[in-house]
């Protein structure tokens, strides 16, 4: 993929922040599809989308730190997105540097130009600079009959982003330009001999009138030997009319055998190329088909690689081939008489109407929107056209198979709704740790005054566990949302199946049976073994409620399984989403009722649950989903209602001789006692007053500070502190920009920092050496000792 190089385009200004970027990215993604496919109606599939990126705008600014530090920009959306597309894509941003582009972009313009200074003649550069400027000015722009390479093409521009601060730019030639390619190979290929000893002369015409390929029969009739090269030739010239418009071949002349010639549309759009064939006809016959002729055409439209039907004179169905009954969605134990019949109650009248008049003799072919029975969301393109001297034929109907896009719609929908919904999730799940922390510092502030036994002491502790449980829930959030601190370590998936085994066994109890399979010559991945329990656990907690939902008294199987999954097999998978590599693959399979097909694409979504009130968070997946996700592994949801579900993980396989070594923590000490001065800065009023207590119970002199330039103020003004515990996310200046400038007083001075994100994801965008962390919420004592360990290693 062609843009992970362009530094430093792929990187935003700090003012935005992290999530800031991360929401624009989900749009421009968005908008992005929806431009690509041409589908107005997608957009609703995309509403909720845009809604949810609006709440996480609201929040954005405590996603993460938006420090002077550059924050990196995932654009593997938008690149998955493009590289989808057979068009060429490009998106610059506001400064006209190229972000981000699909190989289409590469091989078309032979590298990676910034448009609007691509490899095209210097009118054309000063046409498409103008279309960019109206683009930038009134959403979108639009530049045609390009010439890049000999290929013409058209230039759609279209302003996108959450701040509106990018252009996508979209080169296409003819629309659908690989099955145009793939017709032409047919031709000229075995396909085309076939239809040659048929009778059938066919050849690929473009919209110039100029032929791009023919089958050596129509090559013998018009130039009178099978060897001629006809590709490039004005296909009008090798044919003339006579009086009566009976039409021959030019070479013959007028005592030729007439032929007939039928126009077949199989792609939308103008300046796409033609179909045309052609069949000789005797002048007395009375129809210009016969059996076997009949017999011929069928053979044809059955080869053909798009969907194409023929109608008789009475709008019924005469034929339609595989590729049509596939993009029609027909039951072929129940093939519909009319055309009518696929369609919705609304746009029947409208079709018909259109039958009878090209079967009444409308030369001109017409494409209609229209909306399937069977799927009525997604309006579909149906080309018809009038054929003649095809005996009962007298409508053909085209129409392209979408299943493939329509699939790539959805999944691109899903995940940029999980991207979005996720940070929404991290951000909420930030604003409770503030609140946890302080309801937990206070607790323990009060039960070091209150003994065992006291009236109090009960009702203290059972505050304090109870916010144990939320900071519980916290963590699934940020799990979700893929903000958790990991511990990733290289690892067998057996080994940590064999781990969690017996905790298993006692969850499913006695009547749910528990089969575990290993394959052979599994690689070795990287993850959280912790984490990878938890998924394990959650996944297999909700197979046994639905088995038990399903049969409350026999239970079930539940089956885990690990095998080796090679590049060469992924790519036969042919997954869009997978990405061609080696994986180790986690397979979990219950034998329950399955998850419903109008669940299945909600079942990761935080809080969602079909269990009764009070018995589920709704969190399990959506746990399992982040972690996953987070350890750079996909997971797949499959279910056939009534047979249970397999999720099915894949890991990528770690490369060998790069394991991580342990990181040896520091042996913990009993005596938290401590003496110095701390600079505690933290915007939060009910975090800063507990930390300040806890800090003074244990010795130390406290000095506080309410943001970054307050902190800053204090050591202008006083002594150097011993040690400066800081939040990460505040207002006006955040805690890494105030460590920065606090560092260039005192280079070595001690870094604590406080955060509700996770330990991996602040190290990231904070590039400050020697610095603690302190993960949120956190207790009086996990307090004490980090401010302890942090001094301990100045």
């Amino acid at each position: 993929m062609a843009a992970p190089s362009l530094s430093p385009s792929n990187r935003l200004s700090p003012a935005r922040g992290a999530a800031l970027i991360a929401g624009a990215v989900g749009i421009a993604a968005a908008a992005l599809i929806l431009w690509i496919l041409g589908d107005i109606i997608v957009a609703t599939a995309f509403l909720a989308t845009a809604i949810v990126v609006g709440g996480l705008l609201i929040v954005a600014r405590r996603l993460l730190p938006s420090a002077e530090a550059e924050v990196a920009v995932d654009w593997s959306l938008a690149r998955a997105l493009a590289q989808a597309s057979s068009d060429a894509i490009a998106i610059t941003d506001r400064a006209g540097r190229l972000v981000c582009a699909n190989d289409r972009y590469e091989t078309l313009f032979g590298g990676l130009p910034t448009p609007p200074g691509l490899p095209i003649s210097d009118n054309e550069v000063s046409l498409l600079a103008a279309a960019g400027r109206v683009a930038w000015r009134d959403g979108s722009g639009t530049v045609t009959r390009l010439v890049s390479n000999g290929t013409p093409l058209t230039a759609d521009i279209a302003r996108a982003g959450a701040l509106e601060d990018m252009l996508i730019w979209r080169f296409h030639g003819a629309e659908g330009l690989d099955l145009a390619g793939s017709v032409a190979g047919l031709i000229a290929g075995p396909t085309g001999d076939r239809l040659a000893a048929a009778g059938i002369m066919v050849a690929l015409v473009s919209a110039e009138g100029r032929i791009r390929a023919a089958n050596r029969v129509f090559r013998a009739r018009a130039l009178g030997h099978e060897e001629g090269a006809v590709a490039g030739r004005d296909f009008a010239r090798f044919l003339i009319t006579d009086a009566q418009g009976a039409v021959r071949f030019e070479r013959e002349g007028l005592d030729g055998t007439p032929v007939r010639v039928l126009q077949i549309p199989f792609l939308q759009g103008e300046g796409v190329p033609m179909l045309v064939a052609l069949i000789d006809e005797e002048e007395s016959a009375t129809s210009a088909l016969g059996v076997d002729a009949a017999a011929t055409l069928g053979s044809l439209v059955a080869m053909m690689p798009f969907g194409t039907a023929l109608v008789d004179r009475d709008g019924r169905f005469l034929q339609m081939n595989d590729a049509f009954a596939r993009a029609a969605h027909v039951d072929k134990t129940a093939l519909p008489v009319y055309p009518g019949d696929l369609v919705v109650r609304e746009d029947k009248a409208v079709l018909a109407d259109a039958i009878r008049r090209f079967a009444g003799g409308a030369a001109r072919a017409s494409d209609l929107a229209v909306r399937l029975k069977d799927d009525p969301d997604e309006p579909v393109v149906l080309s018809i056209a009038g054929a003649r001297g095809l005996g009962e034929a007298a409508v053909l109907l085209s129409l392209k198979d979408n299943s493939e896009e329509d699939r790539l719609k959805r999944e691109v929908a899903q995940a940029t709704k999980m991207q979005a919904v996720g940070q929404l999730a991290g951000g909420v799940a930030h604003d409770f740790n503030n609140i946890l922390t302080a309801i937990i510092g206070h607790c323990d502030l009060m039960l070091m005054r209150h003994a065992p036994g006291d009236s109090d002491y009960d009702d203290i502790q059972q505050v304090k566990a109870n916010s144990n449980r939320a900071a519980s829930l916290t963590r699934q959030l940020l799990a979700f949302s893929r903000q958790q601190t990991l511990r990733p370590q290289v690892l067998q998936l057996p080994d940590v199946i064999s781990e969690v085994s017996n905790l298993l066994k006692r969850l499913l109890g006695e009547t749910v049976t528990l089969t575990v399979t290993h394959g052979r010559n599994l690689g070795a991945v990287r993850a959280d073994p912790g984490q990878l329990e938890q998924v394990i656990v959650n996944l297999a907690v909700n197979a046994r409620d639905a088995m038990l939902a399903k049969n409350p008294l026999g239970g079930g199987a539940l089956t885990i399984q690990t095998l080796a999954v090679r590049a060469a097999e992924v790519r036969r998978m042919a997954n869009d989403v997978l990405p061609i590599a080696d994986y180790t693959a986690l397979k979990v399979s219950d034998t329950g009722a399955g998850i419903p097909p109008e669940h299945l694409g909600k079942i990761f979504e935080p809080f969602f649950t079909t269990k009764e009130t009070g018995k589920g968070t709704g969190l399990g997946l959506s746990t399992v989903y982040g972690i996953v996700k987070q350890s750079g592994g996909y997971i797949f949801a499959d279910s056939t209602p009534g047979k249970g579900a397999t999720f099915s993980i894949y890991f990528p396989v770690h490369a060998a001789g790069t394991a991580a070594a342990a990181v040896a923590k520091p042996e913990k000490k009993g005596d938290l006692w401590g003496s110095g001065t701390v600079l505690l800065v933290e915007d939060e009023d009910m975090v800063r007053a507990v930390a300040e207590r806890a800090l003074t119970r244990q010795g130390y002199t406290v000095v506080t500070a309410e943001n970054g330039e307050a902190a800053l103020d204090r050591l202008h003004e006083g002594e150097r502190p011993d040690l400066l515990v800081s939040d990460v996310v505040m207002p006006l200046m955040d805690g890494p920009t105030m460590v920065r400038a606090a560092r260039k007083l005192y280079p070595d001075l001690p870094i604590l920092f406080m955060s509700g994100y996770a330990e991996e994801q602040l190290r990231r965008s904070i590039d400050i050496d020697n610095v603690a962390f302190l993960a949120k919420p956190f207790s009086v004592q996990q307090l004490a000792e980090a401010a302890r360990d942090a001094l301990a290693e100045r």
